[in-house]
């Protein structure tokens, strides 16, 4: 079993902060690649950025230049900094994890349950 517990969600003004943090724990052998995604109201979920073990990293670009992930491969935790944030970044947000749970075994991806991010004035 694994588990994904993500914090960091709320309210914020055009313009503000926030940090999105994503921890897994259980049967884990290995984490290949971390990510978070979004889904606003009435939208298709959609990539906002992942990052592999080794630090390589994807955004989309909407995001970009604004938003930074991040991983501590010591806590298998995920950092999702959202910096100068839109209203159009308004959605529920989703970490993402592909784990080897044995040795020898191909990665599964695991979703966490989601942290709303509300940015309104």
């Amino acid at each position: 079993q694994v588990q994904l517990v993500e914090s960091g969600g709320g309210l914020v003004q055009p313009g503000g902060s926030l940090r999105l943090s994503c921890a897994a724990s259980g049967s884990i052998f290995r984490i290949n690649a971390m990510g978070w995604y979004r889904q606003a109201p009435g939208k298709e979920r959609e990539l906002v950025a992942a990052i592999t073990r080794d630090g390589s990293t994807n955004y989309a670009d909407s995001v970009k230049g604004r938003f930074t992930i991040s991983i501590d491969n010591a806590k298998n935790t995920v950092y999702l900094q959202m910096n100068s944030l839109k209203l159009e970044d308004t959605a529920v947000y989703f970490c993402n994890v592909e784990i080897v749970p044995t040795p020898f075994r191909d990665g599964v991806h695991y979703w966490g349950k989601g942290t709303l991010v509300t940015v309104s004035s």
